[in-house]
Order: structure tokens, then C-alpha cells, then sequence
């Protein structure tokens, strides 16, 4: 019997196929990790020399830590805008009116065609021309810049989330007498931020990514402050890798985190009729939306 629409269950052959082609592709896995750490023995990169002072508590005390309180620090504050940014310009986008559904358009178009390492260049010379006594400079020019690029994206999102809802989700709140934007703000827009929470997620993650930007105007974050333990160390794989590490976990990190809020959002909004509307409810009365009154009242 077929367990899908797009292909059929496996037979004992394939799943035997398959189960063999993982095996070997393990072994080639291995045998590569094997045959680099060969090569990098030999060239000592293994030494404790190289990996010690990487792995010492006075490079983590002095630098990595600092640098990444510094990451979460630009991230949070990025992270934050960034989705306030989305939602308020992917309302615009949505809007009726014409003037602000263009305005809008033309802001997020012009922000996501921007490299964000140009933006952060830019902002950092901006601020420092009419800022002169901001002191972190580089800290506010990476956290606007973030903003504008990772907003943008958001923006995209949910104008496409609200579009790709089946069209009966705004025609039954245009129904039961809620106006256009009412229809958005409680019925649409709460169904779209559930089903583009994967992509909004993704999106996070590059905003985490990306605060390493910073490094090239100054920014004191995790991988500066990695550049400048291993100029002083000579050890730049090692404490590279040491980085790296670091934002493979943090990334980790927020993917469990956000999978775990998509399903508790799912779970809590599933047949849940929306408060003062009736829907979700099949006993309302379309003409008396929220009163709760059933068809035999």
C-alpha cells in the first residue's frame, strides 16, 4: 500500500539498497575526517601547543567570553527589531492604501537588495560623521543594519505567509463585520506568523551569523575577539574552530528552542475559536459575531 502521494513505501530490496548506500557513505565520512586529521598531525596542528592556549581559561576569561556577551548582546537587539521591523512593514505591504503599500514596498525592495556588510560599513561612517561622542559606534551601526536587512526579509515573509492563506480566511472576517484591517491584525496575520515560523527561524539564525560582520569595523564580538587571540598565539585553526563550535551550538540552540514554540503556538491555536469573532466555533451565528448564541437560540 502506498504511504504517500508522491511515492510508494520501500520493499525489503530497497530499504536493504538503502540501508547500504548509508553505510558506505558513513565509511567515505569517516575515512575523510580520518585522512585530514592525518595530514593535520603531520603538520602538528594537534600539538597541545596550538589547541592549549585556545582551550585556556584566560582566553575564554579575557576574550571569547567577552566577545560572545557581545554576539548575543548585537543578536538580542537585532533580533528584536528585526521582527518589529517585519511586522510593521509587512502590514504596509498588505496595506489598502496605496501611498503606504508602495512606500513600504519600495523599503523593503531597496533594504534586502543592500549587501548588510555595505550597510554596516555605511552606518559606522554615518554615525561616526554626526555622532562624534557615541562611543559604540560600531555596536549601533551593526545593530541597524541587521535591522533593516533581516526586517526586510521578515517583511517579505509575512506578506507572502498572509498571501498564500486560503482566501475564505479574510472573506469570513469580512463577513461576520470586521474591516479589512481587522481581518489582518486578528485572523490573518496570527494564522501566517505560525506557518512561516520554520522560515522566521532560519532567518534568526542569519541574523546570529551575520553580527560576525562586525568584526571588520571594529565590533568586539566572538570572532574578533578569536582574530585577535590567534595573532597574538599563531593558532588560527585551532581558535577558529574553537569559534565556530561556539555558533554551531548557539544555532543549535535557537532552532530547539523556536521548533518547540512552533509547536505549542500550533497546538494552541488549532480549532481555538478567535475571542470576540466566533470563528473557529461551527455553532456561532454568522450574523451575531461572538455572542454565542447556536443555531436553535
Amino acid at each position: 500500500m502506498s504511504s504517500s502521494v508522491l511515492f510508494d513505501a520501500p520493499g525489503p530490496r530497497s530499504r536493504a539498497w538503502i540501508l547500504g548506500g548509508n553505510v558506505l557513505g558513513a565509511l567515505v565520512a569517516l575515512a575523510v575526517i580520518g585522512w585530514v586529521l592525518v595530514q593535520l598531525d603531520a603538520k602538528g596542528q594537534l600539538s597541545w601547543d596550538l589547541w592549549g592556549p585556545a582551550l585556556s581559561a584566560r582566553t575564554w576569561e579575557f576574550y571569547l567570553l567577552p566577545g560572545l556577551l557581545n554576539t548575543l548582546r548585537a543578536a538580542a537587539f537585532a533580533i528584536v527589531g528585526s521582527i518589529v521591523f517585519g511586522l510593521v512593514f509587512g502590514m504596509g505591504r498588505l496595506s489598502h492604501i496605496t501611498l503606504v503599500r508602495r512606500v513600504c514596498g519600495v523599503v523593503v525592495e531597496f533594504m534586502r537588495a543592500v549587501p548588510v556588510l555595505l550597510m554596516m560599513v555605511f552606518f559606522y561612517g554615518l554615525f561616526g560623521q554626526l555622532f562624534r561622542g557615541l562611543d559604540d559606534k560600531a555596536f549601533v551601526a551593526v545593530v541597524v543594519a541587521l535591522i533593516l536587512y533581516n526586517g526586510s526579509v521578515i517583511a517579505e515573509l509575512v506578506r507572502s505567509g498572509v498571501g498564500n492563506l486560503p482566501r475564505g480566511q479574510g472573506e469570513a472576517g469580512l463577513a461576520i463585520g470586521l474591516t479589512g484591517g481587522q481581518t489582518l491584525r486578528s485572523i490573518q496575520l496570527p494564522q501566517a506568523l505560525v506557518a512561516m515560523l520554520p522560515a522566521m527561524v532560519s532567518q534568526i539564525v542569519v541574523v546570529l551569523k551575520d553580527s560576525a560582520l562586525g568584526q571588520l569595523i571594529g565590533y568586539p564580538e566572538l570572532l574578533r575577539s578569536g582574530v585577535i587571540v590567534y595573532s597574538g598565539d599563531g593558532n588560527p585553526l585551532q581558535v577558529l574552530t574553537v569559534v565556530a563550535v561556539v555558533f554551531i551550538l548557539l544555532n543549535m540552540l535557537l532552532t530547539v528552542v523556536a521548533h518547540r514554540l512552533s509547536k505549542l503556538l500550533s497546538s494552541r491555536t488549532a480549532g481555538t475559536p478567535l475571542e470576540g469573532t466566533g470563528i473557529g466555533n461551527p455553532t456561532a451565528v454568522a450574523g451575531e459575531p461572538g455572542d454565542g448564541r447556536t443555531a436553535r437560540d
